[in-house]
């Protein structure tokens, strides 16, 4: 199976608490990422390929940060595709990928600088760790992470971050830290485009 997801930000303090950008109610750092690996391991297998779109961790390299980040990495179930976001450095990048592990022979990480283009269930999926504006399309979506708590008012762009608030389409509560799979993004995405419908009548 395939999954989704961004912006772990993995150790980052200073999004602990209740704040407008990345609601994050923990205690600690430490409780922060063991919700989040327990939540993405109930649903991912090492059968399966998750593409995380940006911003896994923040933890300077000097301070062991890199040892330290790639230790819970590979707590993390599965394959792991990397589209690099505006926290990850190439330090960390560069680090991995000399520690890689091979899964069933294939590389257990992977990185893109940029972004991707998927197509999956009838859609073109551009996957990039910043919002893209795509204009009128047809089956076209962006998957992005970056804004945390917040949403493009567009419904070419679904937010895949685990703060996302567009989880607020799905029927049933997700478990914080768990990747996205594609049925939960149609899901959403037909959630979205119909919130939208119905703003711009009442507007």
């Amino acid at each position: 199976m395939i999954f989704f997801t961004s912006d772990t930000h993995f150790m980052h303090g200073k999004l602990l608490g209740n704040n407008d950008f990345a609601p994050r109610p923990f205690k600690d750092v430490n409780e922060m990422n063991q919700t989040i690996i327990n939540s993405w391991n109930e649903i991912v297998t090492d059968d399966d390929l998750v593409y995380h779109l940006g911003d896994v961790a923040v933890l300077m390299a000097n301070s062991g940060g890199n040892e330290a980040i790639f230790k819970i990495l590979m707590q993390l179930n599965g394959r792991i595709t990397f589209i690099k976001g505006n926290h990850d450095n190439r330090s960390i990048i560069n680090y991995i990928k000399k520690q890689n592990i091979l899964i069933k022979n294939k590389p257990k990480f992977e990185f893109h600088d940029v972004g991707i283009l998927l197509k999956m269930n009838h859609h073109q999926l551009f996957l990039t760790h910043y919002p893209m504006m795509l204009g009128i399309t047809n089956n076209s979506i962006n998957l992005h992470g970056h804004i945390h708590h917040y949403s493009v008012n567009s419904e070419t762009n679904i937010n895949v971050g685990i703060d996302s608030p567009e989880v607020s389409y799905l029927e049933n509560q997700k478990k914080f830290g768990a990747p996205f799979t594609m049925a939960e993004i149609d899901v959403m995405i037909a959630g979205k485009k119909e919130a939208l419908k119905n703003q711009d009548e009442v507007d």
